[in-house]
């Protein structure tokens, strides 16, 4: 019996045009009509993710920025999980170190040092999410989505750093050369501070307070319904999506999801953009009135 049904966004619930399908939002849809909670689970901040499902009439509570800021379904601050000003001191060092372009995620919103960076990172981003997605398409969809975002830019982060109100809740990393460059940084602040490492492409690393995962956030919305794990169920695609799939009794891996994640569930569906999650939702709802 699935109570809870969490989906990762990108490289899952979105297709390569950055949208739900129609098959997925009805199958979202279904489930709730049937007494089933559905929860977003995401890298993206909350001004960013909440008005792309939105669009579909899909109303949901959200985990965001991997576990670090929860919202119920109105957009209410559920849970914030910031990272300590000390360890952010540390992380920027090393990225500086390895001369990494990287963006700060604070309460209010994405902090650039670069808009020109900021567009072709996401580009690559959204191009390895999808790889059928030509990169040119992908600028265009990355071009557009910064117009959603809540993003401003800085000339020195040292500033962020300075100030006392501002909370950092993710720190993202990118790199052109992939996890060959990011792994062994990501491995030195390991070494040096306790926090949570993962990743949604090859060609990034995101930070997190060591509390500020995935799986830990939808322990705690499943706790806070009295729903056992064992009614969970999870959707990912990438490292991100991990620690919930390992957590959900009932986890599903895309089609294109990273090598380790097809290890870590215990079920597979087609890809996102053949309407993995809406295929998989109501796989688990036929089983359900069973």
């Amino acid at each position: 019996m699935i109570s809870i049904i969490a989906s990762d966004m990108d490289g899952t619930l979105l297709n390569e045009k950055m949208e739900v399908s129609e098959e997925n939002a009805a199958a979202i849809k279904q489930a709730q009509n049937e007494g089933v909670h559905f929860v977003v689970a995401t890298g993206r901040q909350l001004s960013e993710a909440k008005p792309l499902i939105e669009k579909f009439g899909i109303q949901a509570p959200m985990i965001t920025l991997n576990g670090a800021a929860v919202y119920d379904v109105d957009g209410k601050a559920l849970d914030m999980v910031p990272l300590h000003r000390a360890a952010v001191t540390q992380i920027m060092r090393e990225l500086n170190l390895a001369h990494l372009y990287y963006e700060i995620v604070t309460i209010d919103g994405v902090v650039s040092n670069s808009r020109s960076m900021h567009i072709q990172n996401l580009a690559d981003l959204l191009s390895n999410t999808n790889p059928d997605t030509p990169f040119k398409l992908a600028v265009t969809l990355a071009s557009a989505r910064v117009e959603l975002m809540d993003i401003s830019y800085v000339d020195d982060y040292q500033e962020l750093i300075d100030d006392k109100n501002v909370r950092i809740l993710k720190i993202i990393a990118f790199s052109n050369d992939g996890q060959k460059k990011l792994q062994p940084v990501a491995d030195k602040i390991n070494k040096k501070v306790e926090v949570a490492i993962t990743s949604s492409s090859q060609s990034n690393i995101e930070i997190n307070n060591v509390r500020a995962q995935k799986g830990i956030a939808l322990q705690h919305f499943a706790d806070g319904l009295n729903i056992p794990m064992s009614q969970v169920m999870a959707i990912g695609d990438n490292l991100n999506d991990a620690s919930m799939l390992k957590i959900a009794d009932t986890s599903y891996a895309m089609e294109n999801a990273h090598t380790e994640i097809k290890k870590i569930a215990n079920h597979l569906t087609v890809s996102n953009n053949e309407n993995g999650v809406g295929k998989a939702i109501l796989e688990q709802l036929k089983t359900n009135r069973q």
